[in-house]
């Protein structure tokens, strides 16, 4: 009887520890302590999480004070996802602008000095860098976050980033493998599928996975994409001839031979949770190969933390997942907590939480910056009217971030005002064109080439008022428009600070 208990709870804790569960608030609630306390051994931030990095800070010490070797995971690639500063948009560019710049060492000063602000908070696992390669334009959800379409490029910027984020005693988490760079739908909503060859997905997907696994990125996150090259049967996150026989599997089996551990992409997407549902799902992901099960997005509280618990466990009982794959999974997990926490004392930046300054992301952002029709360009003399051409959230990205040059051109120009105008607003142009009467216009748009409404009003826009400047925030794609035309490659608010530091003083 002793025996049977024994191995009751060993498993009830390592079930407990391959779970990344997200919670709500700015403090831990008790029930979160209580799960750690009980085996939980990594956690979940989002922005709704963090008001400052002095509370960001408390908050992870008293994580700690339960368990000392935790996992504290954030989803910050800096651009235009950011947690840590949700609420006012990045101070550092995110991967395309640092793409297109190209220099290395800058992706490795940038992730190097993000990772430090995220250690000083606690916080000791990024799932990022993106190592996606955007080989399709139409992409809906990876765009601006992939540092570009070339394979090559994006493995040594991924490479860099790693190093720098590693550096700083942060852990680095790849994603989303086996690439998500060639899709046209988004993985939140449904399940997306590339049907490239093996040959393509070598020669191009998989480049900056294996060039990162070579660097030594602890982590690589799973992506929810169907594959049928690999098996035509399940997404990624499921498929155990992605996870353990291409990633995991040794160079010499044609794998990728990562050693380090594989969280899955959110389990309450709908590509997951709406298919399989989310218990299933994660069985399924544990069985397959993955080490780390991410929820709570969408999802918090502990009552999802004990669904998924229980089901982990009863797999095993009912010989759907095997104990020895459960033990070594949560092996994995808490092999990265110890790693995390020695890193963190041998970084040196485990000091105090601090705010970014906008200083080498400024720097990045400014370098990052294409300029059309500069020559003939003249600075407004009076202020000027900002419409922001917005398409719908990307729910990565989240719809409380703010995004474009306003705040600072009406910073830098007094008395400069601002609409915010959508798909469905009717002659988009026309609206514009009133609500700014006499003032001089500034289109901002965010992909354009994607949305045929927004197209649509900046040619009229340009048409009606030549002396329109446009800002393109997304991936530039459309023929450049406006007496001015500045592509800054991201939307973060270091970007749109580059952009109106241009249109004010030309």
């Amino acid at each position: 009887m002793t025996t049977s208990l024994r191995a009751s709870d060993t498993l009830t804790r390592d079930a407990l520890a391959v779970l990344q569960p997200g919670f709500a608030g700015t403090s831990a609630p008790s029930w979160l302590l209580r799960q750690l306390d009980e085996g939980l051994t990594s956690v979940g931030l989002f922005g709704r999480n963090i008001d400052s990095p002095e509370q960001l800070a408390l908050l992870t010490e008293q994580l700690r004070e339960v368990r000392p070797e935790l996992l504290v995971a954030i989803d910050e690639e800096g651009g235009d996802v950011t947690r840590l500063e949700a609420r006012t948009g990045s101070s550092y560019p995110g991967n395309l602008a640092l793409g297109h710049i190209d220099d290395p060492d800058l992706t490795r000063a940038v992730a190097h000095e993000l990772g430090g602000r995220l250690a000083a908070a606690g916080v000791n696992l990024n799932w990022a860098p993106s190592a996606d390669v955007n080989s399709n334009p139409d992409n809906p959800v990876i765009g601006v976050r992939s540092f570009g379409g070339d394979p090559e490029l994006v493995a040594r910027h991924t490479v860099a980033y790693v190093e720098g984020l590693q550096a700083a005693g942060v852990a680095a988490c790849v994603k989303h493998f086996p690439g998500h760079g060639d899709t046209a739908v988004d993985s939140h909503h449904a399940v997306p599928r590339i049907d490239a060859d093996l040959a393509t997905l070598r020669g191009r997907e998989l480049v900056p996975f294996a060039a990162a696994v070579d660097a030594g990125s602890k982590c690589v996150m799973s992506a929810h994409i169907l594959l049928p090259a690999l098996d035509a049967a399940h997404p990624g996150t499921l498929s155990s001839a992605a996870l353990t026989g291409l990633l995991r599997a040794p160079r010499s089996e044609g794998g990728l031979g990562h050693e380090g551990l594989i969280v899955t992409d959110g389990m309450e997407m709908q590509a997951i949770s709406a298919t399989y549902g989310l218990e299933r799902g994660s069985v399924l992901a544990l069985a397959a190969g993955a080490d780390a099960i991410c929820v709570g997005g969408g999802l918090s509280g502990e009552d999802t933390v004990l669904r998924l618990r229980d089901a982990l466990v009863g797999a095993v009982r009912d010989g759907e997942l095997t104990e020895e794959r459960l033990a070594d999974a949560a092996a994995r997990v808490r092999s990265l907590a110890a790693w995390a926490k020695g890193a963190r004392g041998r970084s040196g930046t485990g000091g105090p939480a601090g705010h970014a300054r906008d200083g080498i992301g400024l720097e990045a952002a400014r370098r990052a910056l294409v300029v059309t029709g500069l020559d003939g360009y003249r600075r407004p003399s009076g202020p000027g009217y900002v419409a922001a051409l917005t398409p719908l959230a990307n729910i990565a990205v989240g719809d409380e971030t703010p995004w474009g040059p306003a705040a600072e051109l009406e910073r830098m120009i007094p008395g400069t005002r601002t609409g915010t105008y959508g798909s469905t607003d009717g002659d988009v142009a026309a609206t514009v064109l009133a609500d700014a009467g006499d003032r001089p216009v500034v289109a901002v748009v965010r992909d354009l080439h994607r949305h045929p409404w927004m197209a649509q009003a900046v040619e009229q826009l340009v048409a009606a008022r030549p002396s329109t400047v446009v800002v393109e925030m997304g991936v530039p794609q459309a023929s450049p428009q406006g007496a001015l035309h500045v592509a800054t490659r991201g939307a973060a608010r270091v970007c749109g600070r580059a952009a109106a530091e241009v249109i004010a003083r030309g």
